[in-house]
């Protein structure tokens, strides 16, 4: 496996999916690559935490 370059469907920038993080995937038996950058997964995470606080 080679890093591969993805682009954030929210933020339109690219990132690294590197091949640690693919392998991590793969052990965890994830088929689909990430569609966010890290920043941008950390901030629904973020928002998800604090919709379910609100509920």
């Amino acid at each position: 496996m080679a890093d591969k370059n993805i682009n954030c469907k929210d933020c339109g920038k690219d990132f690294v999916f590197t091949e640690g993080e693919q392998q991590f995937y793969a052990e965890k038996g994830f088929t689909n690559e990430p569609q966010r950058c890290p920043d941008c997964r950390r901030a629904k995470k973020d928002q998800r935490r604090n919709d379910r606080n609100y509920n």
